[in-house]
């Protein structure tokens, strides 16, 4: 079997497991849709001093909640668990490379991240009128903040399923940090006008900088002015999740651990 054909049956095999669970399919790919619905009927007014709907900037943010939650929250949990059941330690005991088992995981998280938006963008236009790109310029930067938003991530959970002790405490020890940094990255409220402090934490972690990026897709060029820096900072997202990408891969390479500690 090619290297291609053996990433795309372990891809289909951890989709095929991702769908079977009904914890990953409910906090991974319903949770943002749930919100989408919950904080759109509740936001209904326009942003103060632009002309800008609330629902027209959510959507940004749950974009980016949606690449966090099938990324970085996914595997950091999920990984745990199958270290702790003992699959990984059989999955080195067979003939198949250790680089399909995370091309595997790479191809589900493509996969499901790529429902996912389908999901949101169907959800946002048809429930609450919110406007697509309408340009080829915009959407190449949906493109690429996606693509480096979610590479970021995904090597982020990889590096992060190292934390949890067992799988048990895997999803206590994640959502935490999950849900922190939606709440202050933007995602549930104008970034803006978060706290000081929040927003210079915020501006380490690669979430703030996806969901700013989605902004400069969705809302008109003038409402870049009131952002914290008075512009969408394109070239600086680009350059903070093209550094995350590298940071997550040199965390993977010297912490990712095959076997749990009791297991030697």
């Amino acid at each position: 079997m090619s290297s291609t054909s053996l990433a795309l049956q372990r891809g289909k095999l951890e989709i095929k497991q991702f769908l079977r669970s009904r914890e990953s399919v409910v906090f991974s790919l319903a949770f943002p849709l749930m919100m989408m619905v919950i904080f759109g009927s509740i936001f209904t007014f326009t942003i103060d001093g632009t002309d800008v709907k609330m629902t027209q900037y959510f959507v940004t943010g749950m974009i980016a909640s949606g690449i966090i939650s099938v990324s970085f929250q996914s595997l950091a949990i999920q990984i745990p668990i199958e270290r702790d059941r003992g699959v990984l330690k059989r999955l080195q005991g067979t003939p198949m490379p250790k680089w399909a088992y995370f091309a595997g995981k790479i191809f589900m998280v493509a996969a499901i991240a790529v429902v996912e938006i389908i999901l949101l963008l169907i959800l946002a236009t048809l429930m609450f009128d919110v406007d697509l790109p309408q340009t080829g310029q915009k959407w190449f930067t949906f493109a690429w903040v996606t693509f480096l938003g979610l590479t970021a991530c995904t090597l982020l959970g990889i590096a992060f399923s190292s934390v949890a002790r067992t799988g048990r405490s895997a999803p206590a020890v994640v959502t935490p940090v999950a849900l922190v940094l939606q709440f202050i990255s933007g995602v549930y409220f104008v970034y803006a006008a978060l706290p000081h402090v929040m927003q210079q934490v915020a501006a380490i972690f690669p979430l703030k900088w996806m969901a700013q990026g989605l902004r400069s897709v969705f809302l008109p060029e003038s409402f870049g002015q009131t952002e914290v820096a008075g512009s969408y900072e394109l070239g600086k997202t680009a350059l903070v999740l093209g550094a995350w990408c590298v940071i997550g891969l040199i965390l993977c390479i010297t912490t990712f651990r095959w076997t749990t500690k009791r297991d030697g």
